[in-house]
Order: structure tokens, then C-alpha cells, then sequence
């Protein structure tokens, strides 16, 4: 950073971080999610106006650039983005196994270190992040429903004479893709299996996978119980 600090200096940066700030907010403002476009404005702002006011503290009368900026300089931003790790925590939420607000935090986050990049005059390094930062945002959005994930479920049948061998059931799950993590039997008046399935798919848990519909189907199977295993879900 530059020891003096002109007015002309202090405009590019500080509208470099509204233009930057609204960028990234306006995805989330379209999408109606929190932190939309005024607040990332405001964050983005805030933190260039503090790199502004740390750089012009670099001049200071009886002190050289080089020590205030291995001192006070570089722990003025380091508090600045503490303040908005609190901020962050706080729009972070549990639900049982859903977690909301942690896209939301991270571009709160994002949005304080773009400010405080362009805040210091760093022009081409903050473009290059804000940049990035919109694809991820609004690119991303696009892809991650066609990523595989791991699931898991715990699948009881009751079946009778007539139904299908445990053989053939754990051939079946072979095929449709599906590992038994667990797999026990019960022997009564008519045969319990239970198991603890695990599988791949870029589809939820929502709605019973086809392979367990087809048990349902077979002769001999008396009663299917399905319970899909919502990992921790995160969201926005």
C-alpha cells in the first residue's frame, strides 16, 4: 500500500468495493436469500473504508511505512474480519440435520476480504476474486444438484416362505448399485432381513429408490420398511 492516500486514490477504491459488493449480492438478492445486495454493499464498503483509514495511518510523523505496516496495518484487517466471523456464526443455523446460513456466512466473509483488497488499492487482485466469486455463486448453483453424493437407509422386510432368498436379495442390491453396510436376519413365524443400505446418486432420499420399490412388488414379500438417513444437509 501507497503511504499517501489522495481523494482520487480513496474514490476508485471505495467504488470499486460498491461495484464488487453489489455484484456479489445481487445473485443472492435474485435468489431472496439473506445478505443480499444492500448488505454486501454495506460489507464490502465497510471493510474497504477500514484498509482505507489503516493505510492512511502509514504516514503517521516520526514513523516509517515499514514499521507501521508490520504492526498496526496488517492487525487492523485481522480485526475487521474476527468481527465478521461473529457476524457469520451467528447466521449460521441447526435444524436437527439441516444447516442453513452457511453459504451465507462464507460470502460475508468473501465479501469483508474483497473490501478490504480493494480498500488497500489492490485493483487487479480484488477484480480477479470478485470474479471468481460470481461464478462460484452463480455458476456453481448449476452444478452441484448433478453431483453424486453418499446416502444411506435402513431398509425391513418381512417376507414368507415364497419370497426371495437372502442370496438373491444381496444379488439385487449388487446390481442396483447399493452396499449392505449391515445385513441380519430373523427367523419366526416368517422371515424378518434388515439392513443398513448405502448408495450413490445425485438424487435425494426424498422418495424410496426403485430397487426398494421392486422388493415391494415380488412375490413372498409380505410388508417393505423403508427409512432413508438424511445426512447433515447444508444449505444456504
Amino acid at each position: 500500500m501507497p503511504v499517501a492516500v489522495t481523494w482520487e486514490d480513496m474514490a476508485l477504491r471505495i467504488a470499486a468495493a460498491v461495484i464488487a459488493g453489489g455484484l456479489i449480492g445481487l445473485d443472492r438478492g435474485m435468489r431472496g436469500r439473506i445478505a443480499g445486495l444492500r448488505t454486501t454493499i454495506l460489507m464490502c464498503l465497510a471493510a474497504a473504508g477500514a484498509m482505507i483509514e489503516a493505510n492512511m495511518m502509514l504516514g503517521v510523523t516520526g514513523h516509517s511505512a515499514a514499521s507501521f505496516t508490520m504492526m498496526d496495518a496488517l492487525r487492523f484487517p485481522l480485526g475487521i474480519l474476527s468481527g465478521v466471523g461473529f457476524i457469520g456464526a451467528g447466521a449460521i443455523v441447526r435444524r436437527d440435520k439441516l444447516v442453513t446460513g452457511v453459504t451465507t456466512a462464507a460470502t460475508m466473509w468473501l465479501v469483508t476480504v474483497i473490501g478490504l483488497i480493494f480498500g488497500a488499492g489492490l485493483f487487479l487482485l480484488g477484480t480477479v476474486v470478485t470474479v471468481v466469486a460470481v461464478i462460484v455463486l452463480s455458476g456453481l448453483k448449476y452444478v452441484e444438484p448433478l453431483l453424486y453424493r453418499e446416502h444411506r437407509g435402513d431398509l425391513t422386510m418381512r417376507l414368507d416362505s415364497n419370497g426371495p432368498s437372502n442370496e438373491e436379495i444381496r444379488a439385487t442390491f449388487e446390481k442396483a448399485g447399493f452396499k449392505p453396510v449391515t445385513f441380519s436376519v430373523s427367523l419366526a413365524e416368517e422371515r424378518v432381513v434388515r439392513c443398513r443400505l448405502r448408495w450413490y446418486s445425485s438424487h435425494g432420499q426424498g422418495l424410496p429408490p426403485a430397487m426398494i420399490q421392486s422388493f415391494a412388488d415380488r412375490a413372498g414379500v409380505l410388508a417393505v420398511d423403508w427409512e432413508p438417513e438424511e445426512a447433515g444437509h447444508l444449505s444456504d
